[in-house]
């Protein structure tokens, strides 16, 4: 558990590997049941997509070292490529994301398979969402993440991919800070910033693929991912 001031975040293994047509809202909440988590209005899941492109059975077969098979792939997944360099491929997929290889991923699957992106996480948030209500009674955000590299920053850190239950982004413009300086263009990317913050606890090998996050600073709302996507023709750098 990975405690702040006003921010706790609970880590939540689920049990056994998740195979096409599993319900992941029904693995979350018979995990917080086992391990008498209770889930309480305003918090927020955060789920890696993972688990929820294997429930979905976003799946394929592909071997190390297949450049061929993965180029195929990232061409089914309707991906523009933007740059390569040897192996390396960032392209933009068919939500906007901009990210490695479309996002085709082998890490925490059996070998010879990897994880291809959910096709709609938004819909796949809210779907997680609904069921988790009807279930605990209580009203919680939802967010899918995944793991993306940054331009012009070194390392990788999780980010929101589906969201569901809250905006995306809190917007400051024309409020004042508190030197009384009127905003012109802050907003913040909270998404982003619970996705990451839920990392800390989940990992990437320790078999942790949800987090609740209580106390987090978040406006209710129809938010959606897409909203984090920045326009192309407002993107100086691609």
């Amino acid at each position: 558990m990975f405690v702040r001031p006003g921010v706790t975040i609970f880590p939540l293994p689920i049990e056994g590997e998740l195979h096409k047509g599993d319900n992941v809202a029904e693995k979350i909440f018979d995990a917080c049941t086992a391990r008498e988590l209770e889930l309480l209005d305003g918090d927020v899941v955060v789920v890696t997509h993972k688990i929820v492109s294997k429930a979905e059975g976003r799946t394929a077969q592909m071997d190390q070292g297949d450049y061929a098979r993965r180029e195929a792939l990232i061409a089914g997944e309707g991906a523009t490529i933007l740059r390569r360099r040897n192996d390396m491929v960032i392209t933009r997929t068919r939500h906007g994301f901009v990210c490695a290889s479309a996002g085709i991923d082998a890490s925490n699957v059996k070998p010879g398979t990897v994880t291809l992106l959910p096709l709609d996480p938004d819909r796949s948030a809210r779907s997680i969402r609904s069921r988790l209500k009807r279930l605990s009674g209580v009203d919680v955000s939802v967010i899918i993440s995944d793991t993306f590299g940054r331009a012009w920053r070194v390392g990788q850190t999780n980010v929101a991919i589906g969201v569901a239950g809250m905006l995306a982004t809190i917007n400051y413009k024309d409020t004042a800070d508190s030197f009384g300086m009127v905003l012109k263009v802050t907003n913040i990317a909270v998404a982003d910033e619970i996705a990451g913050a839920a990392e800390l606890v989940m990992g990437k090998s320790e078999g942790i693929p949800v987090a609740i996050v209580r106390g987090a600073m978040v406006a209710k709302g129809k938010g959606k991912a897409r909203d984090l996507v920045r326009p192309a023709q407002d993107d100086l750098f691609l």
